[in-house]
């Protein structure tokens, strides 16, 4: 099986290389950003299985880059799965999240085992 590769749009450094490191040891390729306009360079030049998608991420948010994911030309890109990260999903229903175009979510602080489970769910073959 092919190594999958998974953006990891992430501000926090600290939990972006543990992510990294967890995501890695599970095989994946990992490919990271530290903002949303990054984001959308790096899904526009690399191809990427799933995207873990921090929602507080700066200069583009993650709901943003999601729509924007969703809405691109590329039809690859637009159907990539997107998983959003949030420490405060609270503001969020699940509505918003279906809106935007996102997965799934993934609470913080991330529990590493519904981090690695929901991965697999969305790059198994």
């Amino acid at each position: 099986m092919a190594d999958k590769t998974i953006l990891i749009a992430e501000d926090s450094s600290v939990i972006l290389n543990l992510t990294k490191k967890i995501l890695e040891l599970q095989n994946y390729k990992i490919l990271t950003a530290k903002n949303g306009g990054e984001v959308i360079k790096q899904v526009e030049s690399n191809k990427i299985d799933a995207i873990l998608m921090d929602l507080n991420i700066p200069v583009k948010n993650g709901m943003d880059c999601t729509r924007e994911i969703r809405a691109h030309q590329d039809k690859q890109i637009a159907k990539i799965p997107i998983i959003a990260v949030t420490g405060n999903a609270n503001n969020y229903s699940m509505e918003d999240f279906k809106e935007a175009g996102i997965n799934d979510y993934l609470p913080k602080p991330l529990d590493f085992d519904a981090l690695v489970i929901t991965v697999k769910k969305y790059t198994a073959e």
